[in-house]
């Protein structure tokens, strides 16, 4: 059986070659209607687009994907970026970035990326894949690694932190200052995307339950709401008020420490702050927060999928990164 061309793609979605071939080289410049189309076609008769004359004599596109669970870039997802090219560019190789948000945009990525097959490697930056999704990419067979990301059998090589050592790292800490009334802060995630950070929410309960005394709960704030307001709500209006606040991330922490100074609480005689990440101006703020290095993470995992790709062999396919705990001026003994 003769392989699929793509004047036979282009045959039976009704287009030219030259819309067909534009279809996969430069999606952006094709309408969504013709789009599908040819896509549909190209599923149908099981075609993958091959590399281009040039991109022949070596087998390889030169790029590398890089795929977000998010649509906005903030601060741990710069630094990936940032880590990611200053390797990858020096080796010749391209970064193109994806950005996923909801149910349909993380779908049809999963399901237009192996038919385009234009990529060497996929980085995956702190969600898992799923099983399914594996296969799709499979189809390619390209090396998948990734940055924050359950390490499993879907994955060729992954990097990451322990978040449950992180936060354990924190409580930890508060413990021996002498806090037995703790509250969790995050955001809840309304997302089709399984973060690995959500190991912090689990850690913390298990960690405070085996605690003798320790007082606990755990606060997920909805999406729409403002996390400094619906922090303090539930400060003031608790009878016996957490003596100190774990919260999710740096980029939260920070704004509620800003918000107390207004207020006149003091941090931290009268209420102790700690955060996670050891992102921007997290030291110039006095901050407690428990450090991850997101740069030289993506340096490691850039330097591993190009090894991959190469035929290289990998002495440690699968890394745990190091957290550490940095204390400064958010926390301090409770009064009471």
């Amino acid at each position: 059986m003769s392989k699929t061309s793509i004047c036979d793609v282009a045959t039976l979605a009704g287009v030219s070659i030259a819309t067909v071939s534009r279809t996969f080289a430069h999606p952006e410049k094709v309408s969504a209607s013709t789009r599908a189309k040819v896509m549909r076609a190209a599923e149908q008769m099981d075609f993958t687009v091959s590399r281009t004359a040039g991109e022949l004599k070596t087998g390889k596109s030169y790029r590398i994907t890089l795929l977000i669970g998010s649509s906005k870039i903030e601060w741990f997802s710069s630094a990936i970026i940032e880590g990611l090219n200053s390797v990858l560019n020096k080796n010749g190789y391209d970064l193109v970035i994806h950005l996923l948000e909801g149910v349909e945009q993380r779908k049809n990525f999963f399901k237009e990326l192996p038919l385009r097959a234009n990529t060497d490697a996929i980085i995956v930056s702190s969600f898992d894949i799923s099983s399914n999704e594996a296969e799709q990419l499979q189809r390619i067979n390209v090396p998948i690694v990734g940055i924050n990301c359950t390490a499993s059998k879907v994955l060729s090589a992954s990097i990451g932190i322990d978040d449950a050592l992180g936060i354990k790292l924190a409580i930890q800490h508060l413990a021996t200052l002498g806090h037995k009334r703790l509250l969790y802060v995050y955001e809840h995630f309304c997302s089709s995307f399984r973060f690995s950070s959500s190991r912090r929410i689990t850690s913390f309960e298990n960690v405070c339950n085996n605690i003798d005394g320790m007082q606990v709960k755990v606060l997920p704030i909805d999406i729409k709401d403002d996390p400094i307001d619906a922090t303090l709500s539930e400060l003031f209006t608790q009878e016996n008020p957490p003596t100190a606040i774990c919260f999710h991330q740096d980029s939260t922490a920070m704004p509620f420490l800003f918000r107390l100074q207004k207020l006149g609480i003091r941090v931290p005689e009268d209420l102790s702050i700690t955060g996670f990440d050891n992102g921007t101006y997290a030291k110039e703020a006095g901050l407690t927060t428990i450090r991850q290095n997101p740069k030289t993470m993506a340096e490691q995992a850039g330097n591993i999928a190009i090894s991959l790709i190469e035929g290289k062999p990998v002495a440690r396919r699968h890394i745990t990164a190091p957290v550490q705990l940095i204390i400064r001026n958010s926390t301090a003994a409770p009064k009471d």
